[in-house]
């Protein structure tokens, strides 16, 4: 139920918004849900008859706690933009803002805003999708973003000859690394994508020798329990193992890629 102290503005909203002090703000609890159930909240403040309504950042806070990527990539910094403009309204400092100086105007403006902040909270959907090929976009964005040259889905020939397509040959001045992203949301598929990994390592081995050597790096997606030690374990002889949960660690081993 609207709290009645904050004021008949606030009242315009009905029974399904709630409303609190937050300091300089009146915090306006929506009927809105992040994607894990969390409620969305935005903040009203009145200065000079003109009312400010914003998120406060918080909803790019929420989405960024979703992703292990440091920084927005430049795709989903335009699917924000365009939300904010398609809804009226301004996306400012990491904040999204509406204002409004008449009381008619006042729900709506709190609607618009609300709708934005569901929007944008919904990009977790597509960028944290769980599937592989979402997985191998997010780790070229990390390596976009942090400078690293690299070739997507090189093909190399074993010794076997077989055809092998690593997802990453990466290259930097210290030596060039391939990569293998391992992902599953099934711990009973985890068993196989090792060993097929595994079996790419020991096939490619050739190409780790002499001054230009390459460096393998299998990169497990660790944000689904699904793996084992083991799994671990099986592939450390002929690669260096790195959990996609340690971005930094897996920046400095292909950055010092001895």
């Amino acid at each position: 139920m609207t709290n009645a102290s904050c004021g008949p503005w606030i009242q315009t909203l009905g029974a399904l918004f709630e409303c609190s002090p937050h300091g300089d703000y009146q915090r306006i609890r929506t009927p809105f849900l992040y994607p894990d159930g969390d409620s969305i909240d935005l903040f009203a403040k009145q200065t000079g008859g003109v009312w400010t309504i914003t998120d406060l950042g918080e909803t790019l806070r929420w989405l960024r706690m979703q992703s292990l990527s440091p920084k927005r990539s430049p795709k989903q910094q335009a699917i924000i933009e365009d939300v904010a403009l398609n809804h009226g309204v301004e996306f400012f400092k990491g904040m999204l803002v509406v204002r409004c100086s008449s009381m008619p105007e006042y729900a709506p403006a709190v609607m618009r805003l609300a709708q934005a902040a569901l929007r944008v909270a919904d990009l977790w959907f597509s960028f944290r999708n769980r599937a592989v090929q979402s997985v191998v976009d997010e780790v070229a964005d990390f390596l976009t973003e942090r400078s690293f040259p690299y070739e997507r889905g090189e093909r190399l020939v074993g010794r076997s000859g077989k055809i092998w397509t690593p997802d990453f040959h990466v290259r930097v001045p210290a030596r060039s690394s391939l990569v293998y992203v391992l992902t599953t949301g099934s711990r009973s598929a985890s068993r196989p994508i090792v060993e097929h990994v595994l079996t790419a390592w020991y096939d490619l081995n050739q190409l780790t020798a002499g001054p230009e050597g390459l460096h393998c790096v299998s990169l497990f997606d660790d944000t689904a329990d699904v793996w084992s030690d083991e799994d671990f374990r099986l592939v450390e002889p002929l690669s260096e193992v790195v959990r996609w949960s340690a971005p930094d660690e897996f920046g400095r081993v292909l950055a010092q890629a001895a």
